[in-house]
């Protein structure tokens, strides 16, 4: 499965996630944010690839469905709820990710 994870910025909650979930258990994962100056914007292509696609707060889902509509409509978005008070690789971003993922991913 090709998993998506979006943040603001793509410097520590969706980049954390990609480094623990890229080659789980055959996953395959990118990160990007959803800011014009996020480290890698999220653009159609990455949308295009995810065939699951986690967002860290309920913000990011309401941007992408409004400037995607059509690339998001038939994709599953999943809200994490996982605000913006982690550095990157922080031990318990790690274990909530952990946590909430994997119930999705299996």
């Amino acid at each position: 499965m090709k998993l998506l994870f979006l943040c603001s910025q793509n410097k520590r909650r969706s980049l954390t996630a990609e480094r623990i979930f890229d080659g789980y258990e055959g996953h395959r994962a990118r990160s990007a944010g959803t800011e014009q100056n996020a480290r890698i914007r999220v653009t159609p292509g990455l949308l295009g690839w995810a065939d699951l696609i986690f967002c860290m707060e309920k913000k990011h889902v309401r941007r992408i469905r409004d400037r995607y509509p059509d690339i998001v409509s038939a994709k599953r978005l999943v809200c994490l709820n996982i605000s913006d008070e982690y550095e990157y690789m922080d031990r318990e971003l790690q274990e909530i990710l952990k946590c909430c993922v994997e119930q999705y991913i299996g």
